[in-house]
């Protein structure tokens, strides 16, 4: 293979003081300079932010492609970095024009290394690989070109581009907390509780904690308690419970030593309280289940709200749970909710309804035993 530099007519059109290069390029060329960076975990730090190639959807790609009159109007995004140059064929070309006829100037190394390649695919991954493996000599397609600054730019790009499509939650999720650019409001509200929901899940910041490795993501195969489950309970206790008084509502930043430490002291407890519990899946369990994480961050918020972390374990948290366990029937039994309304443990489901049950009445248990001790006393 060449290391003779794609030279490809383009035009470079401005967007605010930014640029994008829109151009034609064979499909089978793209992967001699783009590289596909799939999302995984090096030590801890988040690498890549593409999907899994979905193989199914490929092949159905690749048949179509390979049949008379195939057309894919769709453009393909790429990230480029600093070698790719753009060279205007007009050199007096006012700078205020929307648009600018060149050329594209992208090196090609075939010795290089994936992560080391001057493009990533940010969106048409599963056609160019469609493209690469079929059995066609050539399939020019449309592209869309712009030069980032850095990975979390091409992430955030990632999302904007991805934010209309069946994208997985998950992913996005893990992706939320590296990136830099301003995002649709329902995003930029969970960049702060996935960022906590990682550092929980990895055990950094904070170390290890009952969270540590068992929060299901697409880098977390191994976890069993549902992100989504996990990312409701801290980001409503965020916006209305016992995190608020860590966050910045101006900008939407937050204390995370101090989140961390809050969060891993409650549920450090329930974990002690509870431990077959929880270390049982949510189909054997209704404390991992989506039902009881969001139920108990409910608990935690009406127990803790207003209390730093510092000072939570003067509350007695771990003897009002012990107190709460015969209550609970989170792996077998049946839940008494009174009023001859009784459920079989699984019988909970995470709904609206079944959560506001849940929650009900493990508060109407904690505000008894709060009035047994104050009776006590």
């Amino acid at each position: 293979m060449s290391k003779l530099p794609i030279v490809l007519p383009a035009i470079r059109i401005r967007q605010g003081n930014q640029f994008i290069f829109a151009f034609g390029i064979d499909g089978k060329r793209v992967h001699e300079f783009a590289a596909v960076s799939r999302v995984h975990r090096t030590d801890q730090t988040l690498a890549g932010y593409q999907r899994p190639e979905v193989l199914s959807h490929i092949r159905a790609i690749r048949r179509y492609l390979e049949s008379d009159a195939a057309l894919l109007p769709n453009a393909i995004v790429l990230a480029f970095d600093d070698r790719v140059e753009f060279k205007a064929l007009d050199a007096g070309a006012s700078a205020a024009a929307y648009s600018t006829v060149g050329h594209l100037v992208i090196p090609v190394d075939p010795e290089l290394a994936d992560d080391e390649k001057p493009a990533w695919l940010v969106d048409g991954q599963q056609r160019s690989a469609a493209i690469r493996d079929a059995d066609v000599d050539e399939f020019p397609v449309a592209a869309v070109g712009f030069i980032a600054r850095d990975e979390a730019e091409q992430r955030s790009q990632f999302i904007l581009v991805n934010n209309t499509k069946p994208l997985p939650k998950g992913l996005i999720h893990e992706l939320l907390p590296t990136t830099s650019a301003e995002l649709p409001a329902a995003y930029a509200r969970r960049r702060l509780p996935a960022t906590v929901l990682n550092f929980l899940n990895f055990g950094a910041g904070g170390g290890e904690g009952p969270f540590t490795g068992r929060i299901s993501t697409p880098t977390m195969a191994n976890g069993f308690i549902r992100d989504n489950s996990v990312l409701k309970m801290i980001e409503n206790s965020l916006y209305e419970g016992a995190l608020y008084q860590y966050r910045d509502p101006e900008d939407g930043t937050g204390d995370i030593p101090s989140i961390l430490m809050h969060l891993n002291y409650f549920w450090g407890a329930v974990e002690r309280v509870f431990p077959s519990a929880w270390r049982l899946p949510p189909t054997k369990s209704r404390l991992t289940h989506g039902a009881g994480i969001q139920s108990l961050g409910y608990v935690m918020d009406s127990l803790t709200e207003g209390v730093p972390a510092a000072e939570l374990p003067g509350l007695g948290i771990e003897e009002i749970l012990v107190d709460l366990r015969e209550h609970c029937a989170w792996t077998e039994g049946t839940w008494d909710f009174g009023l001859d309304q009784t459920r079989r443990w699984n019988g909970i489901q995470n709904t609206p309804n079944d959560v506001r049950l849940l929650t009900s009445h493990l508060l109407r248990a904690v505000r008894g035993h709060e009035a047994s001790v104050a009776t006590r006393r």
